[in-house]
């Protein structure tokens, strides 16, 4: 049945990308009221984690973060059909990089030193790897969990390795790290996922008690690789801007949990500054402290 799915989506999630981006949002509006009003789409998660993300805001101002929310997820859903025929030019014009973050990659690059990208679920992620690898020297890889359904997780690889994006499903991410040492390259991490609490570090974000995956820090002092976090603000519909900083040069010189933390705390300013393109839909906040004693 899956298979059959997937043969009569794929002319729609074709035909969808080829759409000129102004009618590509008219659809996604038309998606956004089927979602928001008709389905109710994981609504009462959105907004217990936005009200208890932002215990300061009034209810107005949280549903209206929550209906944006919404607005922005059906663009995201919709702007990642559009990676199957984009072109390079429309890539890079739609998602750009700050000269000053083309030039840390740049460098990073010149100095043969490969690098650990940390990043959270906020913007279009996908466009961002799409125009690292139009625009950056090095190698990208990118760290993702396969579907279970073979076939649609053959087109999301499709659309994330057009442009020349590899990628590494997660449980094989160390083996193949070292694997790839022999080259310059910048391996991708998306780390605001839920991790086990036992093997987390737990960390006050959004007002909340947060336990945080500590794998990225584990594998950048591990490879000794420059750690850089990496920003992507949604400048207006369909247009995104990049921007990365060096978090440490030497990770295995810091202490336990100094690099988490750090990246932590700039994904939480990075949501605060732009709530509704963070992905709250996600059960962020499903496990808690006391599950470890």
């Amino acid at each position: 049945m899956s298979a059959i799915a997937y043969y009569l989506l794929l002319p729609l999630i074709y035909a969808l990308s080829l759409l000129p981006f102004r009618v590509l949002y008219l659809v996604s509006d038309a998606v956004y009221v089927l979602l928001y009003y008709v389905m109710g789409y994981r609504k009462k998660v959105v907004l217990q984690n936005l009200r208890n993300s932002f215990p300061e805001k009034s209810d107005e101002e949280i549903k209206r973060i929550c209906k944006d929310f919404y607005h922005y997820l059906c663009d995201l859903f919709l702007e990642t059909f559009k990676t199957l025929t984009i072109s390079k030019t429309a890539m890079v014009k739609h998602c750009s990089f700050t000269p000053a973050t083309l030039e840390l990659f740049h460098r990073l690059e010149a100095e043969k030193k490969s690098a650990v990208l940390v990043m959270g679920h906020k913007g279009n992620w996908e466009w961002a790897g799409n125009t690292f690898s139009i625009l950056c020297r090095q190698q990208l890889y990118v760290i993702y969990h396969p579907l279970a359904n073979k076939h649609f997780n053959g087109l999301m690889y499709r659309m994330r390795t057009r442009f020349g994006t590899k990628l590494i499903a997660m449980q094989d991410t160390f083996r193949d790290m070292v694997q790839n040492r022999g080259e310059v390259n910048a391996t991708a991490f998306i780390a605001d996922q839920a991790p086990q609490p036992k093997t987390a570090q737990w960390l006050n974000f959004l007002h909340q008690d947060t336990p945080v995956f500590k794998g990225t820090e584990k594998i950048a002092q591990k490879m000794n690789y420059p750690v850089v976090y990496v920003t992507v603000q949604r400048e207006k519909r369909g247009y995104y801007t990049v921007s990365a900083e060096l978090l440490t040069a030497t990770p295995a010189d810091e202490k336990d949990g100094a690099i988490t933390a750090a990246h932590t705390r700039k994904l939480e300013t990075d949501i605060v500054s732009q709530p509704a393109t963070w992905l709250w839909s996600h059960k962020r906040w499903k496990h808690k402290r006391s599950a470890v004693i």
